[in-house]
């Protein structure tokens, strides 16, 4: 770190060319980051719906993801429309409309007319061409007294990749001048202010070309975009300004700039570094899960945080060399307080003290055992709810009530029935013989039969033979839309019930696919799944704090801490989302579940971003420890010289997760509401309460460690430099 400030400092002409060249490369391709994101990704390796999506191939004419277009007479002409349909269909590939079903919409006098499109696709082509459909139609537009909707489930990816594009557009106008009105407080001017949210703005840009590119090579999801941007303007300023808080108060003690600078990116410079790296590793317990959606999160997630730190460690200690004294003089407001202070006969704090701080340390450590009691009861009745949380998924009801791309697909689902749009597809392979043998085609009829009294079917379709006669699929249309909890739960039906009372699967392997059987297995997949990211996170959190701490038991109540402020925000989901307890107040729309992907992308990133806060504090802690050998003093000591640097930017970072809780996606506003709960509570009951009230009931056991490890672990002393 030494090495690289010096570098910086001296070329930080350089330094700021290099990134000005890269903000000015990243900046057409950041525009263009959600153009190759997909509504994919939710697929279960080895799972029934997926072994169907590999079979659906051989079946002529069939598709697993179907598509039309709904029009909806508002006094205009019904034919002229249809003409305009069928004109776009020319142009797009993967999708023609048939002649008859283009007649008969013509000659409908309904108010509402479906169009069904024969789609010969992939599910990306799908989702291509329902983008290019609805850019076609003008979809959200009334042409010619008609109102178009494209339906179909890559339909709905495609309007949410657009609403996502909007609601990021209207989180980042909100977010950035919030950040901004908070760091005036914090640092008393404009200049100081606008460094942190430059790196922010810098961090973003960038991560949004790392994400145009990568969904090049790679299945990107949908919500990438708003997770990364979330996730990133929250670690960029809140780096920056842990390393622009520690600058100044070297400063503030009578210390040279250059020196100052040195001294910060040593310390804090490395505990950003190092607060990064464990992001970084957190964000990889996401990997156990064998999802290709819960993967291309992490990878956003972790490209944001990386540029984050990057950021963090050249381009704004450069501004800072740059900039000289203006980077740490306080601005006007700060320097007509501290005059009026003076004519007052007021004298200002001592630098570093804070009388509040010492006063707050004082009362929670003189009644260790009630203060931590009442903490950690708090924290577990906001986790109780979490006892009861369900998992599910889907984009349907992802769409506020009003938007255009439910309306259309509500609207579907009354002409043709909501299961029309998805239906479950059943994929049997014989094992001896083919469709024609008649024990097989017997046990396909008993099957149809059974299907067709199963409740919840509306229809079950002509089953279709294979090309090579060896597979048949059978087609059946549920009565409730394919994101339903009565059609997830007929998914388990055809699997378990069904199959063996018919006795097709004496003769044949069957696999029940579709995308209800795809939501089922991802639900399966993370309830399942979860606890190795758990146990992962865990350990790995609890084996860097000890080479930081050097210490086996404070890491140990650290990780139990996290663990309560996750289940607490877990707790708070349930309660918001699943109960919809404050709706009324929110005016959220409550889906009766919780996102399949926040759970464990929650306890990702809040494990992860914990760290930032706990090495910041117990590094201070430690430092203290080693000069005096008193547990208390040293406490007090970190407490006061860290407490405004944590509360600062934890509540940056809830004002920047709350603006995401206003966008119109429930899945942001639940991983808005979760992280900034989760952070919220980490920085005030936590580090605030729990931390120094446990530290003073452990005494001397916080820094126990055995003697022969003490001497094999490497040295990690971040925040080493401050005087004795």
């Amino acid at each position: 770190m030494d090495r690289l400030s010096a570098f910086v400092r001296r070329r930080r002409g350089l330094v700021l060319a290099a990134w000005l060249l890269l903000l000015l490369a990243a900046v057409p391709f950041a525009s263009r980051q959600t153009e190759n994101l997909t509504g994919g990704g939710f697929e279960v390796p080895n799972t029934g719906s997926v072994a169907v999506e590999e079979q659906i191939h051989r079946f002529a004419g069939a598709g697993s993801e179907p598509l039309g277009v709904v029009l909806e007479r508002r006094g205009g002409d019904m034919a002229a429309a249809v003409d305009r349909v069928a004109a776009a269909a020319r142009t797009v590939d993967h999708v023609t409309l048939a002649g008859d079903a283009a007649a008969a919409a013509r000659a409908s006098r309904d108010p509402v007319v479906l169009l069904p499109l024969e789609v010969d696709a992939t599910r990306d082509e799908a989702l291509d061409a329902a983008k290019e459909l609805r850019a076609e139609l003008d979809v959200g537009e009334v042409t010619g007294g008609v109102q178009p909707y494209v339906v179909g489930q890559q339909a709905l990816w495609a309007g949410m990749q657009e609403l996502q594009q909007e609601d990021l557009e209207k989180a980042e106008a909100a977010g950035f001048p919030a950040i901004l009105i908070v760091l005036l407080v914090v640092f008393g001017s404009v200049l100081g202010a606008l460094l942190p949210v430059g790196l922010g703005v810098a961090a973003v840009v960038v991560t949004g070309a790392a994400v145009y590119f990568l969904a090049l090579a790679t299945t990107m999801s949908v919500f990438v975009t708003n997770v990364a941007s979330m996730l990133g303007i929250g670690v960029a300023v809140d780096y920056s300004l842990f390393l622009l808080s520690r600058y100044r108060e070297e400063v503030h003690r009578g210390g040279d700039r250059a020196h100052a600078l040195d001294v910060a990116m040593r310390t804090s410079g490395a505990t950003v570094v190092f607060s990064g790296l464990t992001v970084l590793v957190s964000l990889a317990g996401l990997f156990l899960l064998n999802s290709t959606v819960m993967r291309s999160l992490a990878i956003g997630a972790m490209v944001v945080v990386a540029i984050a730190v990057l950021g963090a460690v050249t381009l704004l200690p450069a501004l800072i060399a740059l900039l000289g004294r203006r980077a740490d003089e306080p601005g006007r407001v700060v320097s007509a307080s501290a005059a009026l202070a003076r004519r007052l006969g007021r004298r200002p704090a001592p630098s570093g003290e804070s009388q509040f701080w010492a006063s707050w340390t004082r009362r929670v450590m003189r009644r260790p055992w009630l203060s931590a009691a009442l903490a950690a009861a708090l924290l577990l009745i906001l986790a109780v709810p979490a006892l009861s949380l369900e998992y599910g998924n889907g984009a349907l009801r992802m769409f506020p009530a009003d938007h255009e791309t439910r309306h259309g697909a509500e609207l579907a689902g009354r002409v043709a029935g909501p299961g029309t749009s998805s239906p479950m597809l059943v994929v049997a392979r014989f094992r001896d013989g083919s469709a024609g043998d008649p024990e097989n085609r017997a046990a396909v009829d008993r099957y149809v039969r059974q299907l067709s009294r199963t409740p919840g079917v509306a229809e079950v379709r002509e089953p279709e033979v294979s090309g090579d006669g060896r597979a048949v699929l059978v087609q059946a249309v549920q009565r409730t839309d394919p994101e339903s909890r009565a059609s997830l739960a007929m998914v388990d039906r055809l699997r378990d019930e069904g199959r063996r009372a018919s006795g097709l699967a004496r003769v044949a392997e069957i696999d029940v696919g579709g995308s209800s059987a795809q939501a089922q297995d991802l639900n399966r997949l993370i309830s399942g799944g979860i606890w190795k990211v758990f146990l992962f996170v865990m350990a790995c959190s609890y084996l860097v704090l000890v080479v930081v701490l050097r210490s086996l038991l404070l890491p140990l109540k650290a990780v139990l801490m996290n663990l309560l402020s996750v289940a607490a925000a877990y707790g708070v989901l349930v309660a918001v989302f699943q109960y919809g307890w404050l709706d009324a107040i929110t005016g959220y729309d409550s889906l009766g579940y919780i996102n399949a992907v926040t759970p464990p992308l929650l306890l990702a990133i809040v494990f992860g971003l914990s760290m930032d806060y706990e090495v910041f504090l117990l590094s201070r802690i430690r430092e203290r420890y080693v000069a005096t050998g008193d547990n208390r003093q040293a406490v007090a000591e970190g407490l006061q010289a860290s407490a405004k640097v944590i509360t600062s930017a934890a509540l940056i970072m809830v004002v920047v997760f709350g603006t995401f809780t206003l966008t119109g996606v429930p899945q942001i506003k639940e991983i808005g509401v979760g992280l900034a709960v989760a952070i919220a509570l980490d920085a005030t009951l936590v580090r605030l309460i729990l931390v120094p009230a446990t530290m003073q009931l452990m005494g001397r056991w916080n820094w126990w460690m055995p003697r022969g490890l003490e001497r094999v672990l490497p040295r990690a002393d971040f925040e080493a430099e401050a005087p004795a």
